[in-house]
């Protein structure tokens, strides 16, 4: 996996204050980054220097081998970027402000067409393209942004907050759009939305403080939770006390914890082991009856919590 976004000890000072501080990480091609944090942890600003909007003031940053102060232009030319909050022309219909950004992008004639129309399918924003930005709805707004990024089909995608403002509905539509475009682009979404990472991420990076405090997959981050590969029995009557004592019994489990008023159990193994087969065993041919039996994948709020209110 080639790398596409190369960043080495990047930093960002605002006076004394540190925003960003001497942070490194890579992305490669087919990788979505969840770039996760706090509000004020140093997610917009780094993305902000990726992107050639923010001068750097220590470190260095590189998309697709371009270096984004020395060769600041041809960097930019690989790069989709969706601003927070998406700053658009509001008195400009969506499609006339399309047709400017393939403008600028350099399209003209049927490619420039071709270009919009693709931009405008892929969003599914025909029923709004030629009214005035201004009057738009602020998801509908969000998708004009996000076509803009994706207008020109760039190697990598740098999106903040892309989902902000968006129904359910939309939310899926662009998270299938950005995992449909994964298999060949580079794209990083900084967000503080921990619904994003299961939904799309395959690496996550959170930040707290301008600092790292984990890199690595979401099945990582959702392991550091206590209680992840924890087992929920939801009993049809209650029967906890008469259960108890079987459970203890199985090695790996850590604690028994009764939970929703009295009629489940929460079985938390030790160091995240996998309980659900020998659990699920001992209720059959203990011939205990069951309405819901499932495994607790870990509370990423409960991890994030934990990881930047430590930073």
């Amino acid at each position: 996996m080639s790398s596409m976004i190369s960043i080495d000890g990047l930093t960002k000072r605002f006076g004394p204050f540190t925003a960003v501080d001497n942070i490194s990480f890579s992305v490669g091609s087919g990788e979505v980054l969840g770039f996760l944090g706090p509000n004020g942890a140093g997610k917009s600003t780094t993305m902000k220097m990726v992107t050639g909007y923010l001068p750097i003031t220590a470190g260095s940053a590189s998309v697709c081998g371009f270096d984004v102060v020395n060769q600041s232009l041809d960097a930019r030319k690989k790069v989709g970027y969706l601003p927070e909050g998406a700053p658009l022309y509001g008195d400009m219909s969506g499609l006339a402000f399309l047709n400017f950004i393939a403008e600028i992008r350099g399209f003209s004639g049927s490619e420039k067409k071709q270009r919009v129309d693709q931009a405008i399918e892929k969003l599914q924003l025909q029923s709004v393209i030629n009214k005035p930005i201004d009057t738009l709805s602020k998801g509908f707004k969000r998708r004009v942004g996000l076509a803009q990024a994706i207008l020109h089909d760039p190697d990598v995608l740098i999106l903040d907050e892309p989902t902000d403002g968006l129904d359910p509905n939309q939310k899926h539509q662009v998270r299938t759009l950005i995992k449909e475009m994964a298999s060949d682009k580079a794209i990083v979404i900084s967000t503080h939305l921990l619904e994003e990472v299961s939904a799309v991420c395959t690496r996550a990076v959170v930040i707290a403080q301008g600092r790292i405090v984990f890199d690595g997959s979401p099945e990582e981050l959702s392991a550091k939770s206590p209680v992840h590969n924890a087992v929920t029995i939801k009993l049809t009557a209650d029967a906890t006390d008469g259960i108890k004592s079987d459970l203890q019994g199985i090695a790996e489990v850590d604690r028994i914890e009764t939970v929703n008023g009295g009629n489940s159990l929460l079985v938390v193994p030790k160091d995240g082991a996998q309980i659900i087969e020998k659990v699920s065993l001992l209720v059959r041919d203990k011939g205990i009856e069951v309405d819901e039996l499932y495994v607790e994948r870990g509370h990423l709020d409960q991890v994030f919590r934990e990881l930047t209110l430590s930073a």
